[in-house]
């Protein structure tokens, strides 16, 4: 297993906007194409501008085959003109992560 790791951080003022546009326009695509992801939340504290999600895969291969499957997907397409158009994003962040050796998944 592995999990794709995003924190986005947005214009300051802006968040509740951007996630209430990927809200109506984006996370029904990611949620067809990716599944449920692991954890979708908004900072409380420290940088209040930004948000993380982690979603699951079952290895490198899997998410490759998703992630092709979402960008090539139009809702997708529709969502990433909105949200650019919006311009509420100022930085993204990506990691790959694997649980550690005692972690029982």
């Amino acid at each position: 297993m592995i999990y794709d790791h995003r924190t986005y951080i947005c214009r300051p003022g802006t968040i509740k906007k951007h996630l209430a546009l990927y809200a109506e326009h984006g996370y029904a695509a990611q949620l067809r194409i990716l599944g449920a992801p692991l954890l979708f939340a908004q900072t409380e504290t420290g940088d209040v501008n930004s948000f993380v999600h982690i979603w699951p895969y079952r290895d490198a291969a899997d998410r490759a085959e998703r992630r092709a499957r979402l960008a090539a997907d139009p809702d997708w397409q529709s969502y990433l003109g909105k949200s650019a158009a919006a311009g509420y994003l100022v930085e993204q962040t990506s990691k790959i992560m694997m649980p550690a050796p005692f972690f029982d998944t």
